[in-house]
């Protein structure tokens, strides 16, 4: 049997879509848990350590989907960078990657929430450059080849951005709830368990369009509208 680069590529791309919108879906749903002041703080903390275990693979989906989109999108004839391009490419997301996991094993120390910090501004820096390229591309300047039947690559890699800002938003929000843990395991706190739940309330609004987000841009890369 032959080997089909693209085919391979393309499951891998579908099961990080899954844990991304799958992971999401379960920390939302275990984050009641967590701001819950009628259970114990053990039970809470337990929730919390689920959270963080759903988490990884949600954002080891969301990063390893862009270094796969680009190399099919070399394959498919929609981004124009290969060879030596793609190979650091691959490099730098495996960097990134292996960042993300570090601050995985670490969290809940202060080392754990410096990686954590640094892996958020490598975001900041990722989200405006695919924002930038992709409307460039959709504005007939490249870099991305936006030809006929060729501009759903650029939406995506667009939508995938806004993705990356509302998930951006969210480990901000994980970032926060690891600091007033803290303070919980201190003794009882009024103050912070309401920010906590104010917290989740605000959360839930962007989990939605979160969600919403993620559906169309897997439906942009399954279907290719245009």
């Amino acid at each position: 049997m032959e080997f089909n680069e693209l085919f391979v590529l393309r499951w891998v791309h579908i099961v990080c879509m899954v844990y991304w919108l799958g992971g999401e879906w379960g920390i939302f749903n275990t984050s009641v848990y967590i701001v819950n002041r009628k259970l114990p703080m053990d039970e809470r903390r337990r929730h919390m350590e689920t959270a963080y275990r759903i988490d990884i693979l949600a954002r080891s989906g969301i990063i390893l989907l862009l270094p796969l989109g680009l190399h099919m999108g070399t394959i498919w004839g929609t981004q124009p960078f290969a060879g030596p391009w793609l190979v650091g490419m691959w490099i730098l997301a495996a960097g990134w990657l292996g960042l993300c996991v570090s601050a995985f094993f670490y969290r809940e120390t202060d080392t754990g929430i410096r990686l954590t910090m640094l892996d958020e501004k490598i975001r900041f820096v990722i989200i405006p450059l695919l924002a930038i390229c992709a409307i460039s591309s959709l504005l007939g300047h490249g870099p991305f080849n936006a030809g006929v039947g060729q501009k759903w690559f650029s939406v995506k890699i667009l939508m995938y951005s806004g993705a990356l800002v509302i998930g951006l938003y969210l480990r901000f929000v994980m970032r926060e709830w690891t600091m007033m843990f803290r303070e919980l395991a201190k003794g009882p706190n009024a103050p912070v368990e309401a920010k906590l739940e104010r917290s989740l309330r605000q959360s839930r609004i962007v989990a939605y369009c979160y969600w919403v987000l993620i559906l169309t841009v897997a439906f942009m890369g399954a279907v290719k509208p245009f």
